[in-house]
């Protein structure tokens, strides 16, 4: 494991590690080593899934679902 533990991270550095891994995925994918995309991969799936139990009823944008997508391609 890399880093600290997701559920010990408080909300706001929880959000604020997000936001680095989601800035910092592009980068890594094109010039990261193997070893290194794997760990932005695992630590982003632990984050996520940790904001996901925090935020169990967070706003979903309805153009953001599957409806909303085939609703745009007409």
């Amino acid at each position: 494991m890399t880093g600290v533990d997701p559920a010990d991270l408080s909300d706001e550095q929880l959000i604020k590690e997000l936001e680095t891994l989601h800035r910092t995925r592009h980068e890594t994918l094109l010039h990261g080593s193997q070893d290194a995309l794997g760990a932005h991969t695992e630590r982003s799936s632990r984050l996520e899934t940790e904001f996901l139990r925090r935020n169990p009823q967070r706003s979903v944008d309805p153009e953001r679902t599957r409806e909303g997508a085939r609703a745009r391609e007409l």
